[in-house]
């Protein structure tokens, strides 16, 4: 029986590849022709601050529009246009109805603030590796996102079983917003070169997730990022290969210095296809916004940095060290240069300085 279950499993992971490498991808044409109508994409990925992971922030007992509305008007002042934004699984599990009704009242918050947003399902970066519903644990003093949670998880992305509910979640999302102008395009896998806590590969999930993904046919791109500059000692070239090949746009990280990024952007320029950068901001290792957003514009590449409120998450902490048994050290005070994030809760601004720059090259300062 098992063999047989096996066997089965195998055969969907090659079926699903069959299906999903570009089928239906966007031509050239197609996908710089959308790029061209959005202006320049520029925003930040948004965790309320109140929420201390994706299971926080959309459950229902602890989904906190007050405050996602306060804090989305700060990016509107900055004169963002766009937040990306991570799902959970598990919110949608237990009551799929519900989990979309809150949803949508996210995107309907964005909207009154001129916000689109980036829609990202799976993730392997994290540190909570056991979620579950209800209370969540507390933020950890001086860690940087000490209870992110994995999506779906080892277990699920290692076990092809179980992808039934995956693909259930993936079709029902897109089919209820596939033409949705609040939705600027969906990220199916945050950085699956990231093998974290025992994940084996994800090309396989990440295969499928595209497969069902054409199989809907959204009005707006599918993507998925790289995680690091191809070359890097991080980088995963199965994962990379798939992404490049299937994406209708390219969109990459960028933790690093000015020059690193220009060549980063260098290396993606032969595809031809629009690029955003979905992640940059880490003011430590020379990634700012002083230092990016000149190098965004001069090759039209979107810019998502992320964080914009400080919260429970600290993300304004720099990433942890650890210990031998892999635990983060935390750290002892509060840092004088934040990593990333803008704002604290009450929108009193880490640098006013940064702020008056973000909105000089946003356009923010000409339109006021």
């Amino acid at each position: 029986m098992i063999k047989r279950l096996t066997i089965i499993a195998i055969l969907n992971i090659l079926s699903l590849s069959l299906l999903s490498k570009n089928n239906d991808k966007w031509s050239l044409e197609k996908a710089n022709a959308w790029f061209a109508e959005q202006g320049w994409i520029v925003g930040c990925n948004y965790v309320p601050s109140t929420a201390i992971n994706q299971i926080e922030m959309w459950q229902e007992s602890t989904f906190d529009p007050q405050t996602i509305d306060r804090e989305l008007a700060m990016a509107e002042y900055l004169g963002f246009n766009t937040v990306r934004v991570f799902l959970s699984h598990l919110v949608y599990f237990d009551n799929a109805k519900g989990f979309k009704t809150r949803f949508s009242t996210f995107l309907d918050i964005c909207e009154s603030h001129h916000i689109k947003v980036i829609v990202s399902f799976w993730t392997n970066g994290g540190k909570c590796f056991n979620p579950k519903l209800g209370p969540q644990p507390a933020s950890q003093p001086g860690v940087h996102n000490s209870q992110w949670c994995q999506v779906p998880g080892p277990e699920w992305v290692n076990n092809p079983e179980k992808w039934p509910l995956l693909k259930k979640m993936v079709k029902d999302i897109l089919k209820t917003y596939k033409n949705d102008n609040r939705i600027l395009m969906w990220c199916l896998y945050n950085e699956p070169e990231h093998h974290r806590n025992g994940i084996t590969s994800s090309v396989p999930l990440l295969q499928a997730t595209f497969g069902w993904a054409r199989e809907v046919n959204p009005s707006q791109p599918l993507t998925a990022p790289l995680w690091s500059w191809i070359g890097n000692t991080i980088t995963s070239m199965p994962e990379v290969s798939f992404i490049l090949e299937n994406s209708d746009i390219i969109s990459f990280h960028a933790y690093d210095t000015p020059s690193s990024l220009e060549r980063y952007i260098k290396q993606l320029l032969p595809y031809n296809r629009p690029m955003v950068c979905t992640e940059f901001l880490a003011r430590q290792n020379g990634s700012t916004f002083e230092g990016s957003y000149p190098i965004f514009k001069k090759y039209n590449v979107g810019a998502i940095n992320f964080g914009l409120t400080c919260g429970k998450c600290n993300f304004h902490y720099l990433w942890n060290k650890t210990d031998e048994q892999g635990n983060s050290i935390p750290w002892t005070e509060e840092p004088e240069v934040w990593f990333h994030d803008i704002f604290r809760p009450d929108g009193t601004p880490w640098s006013e300085t940064e702020v008056e720059y973000i909105r000089k090259e946003t356009g923010a300062l000409q339109s006021n």
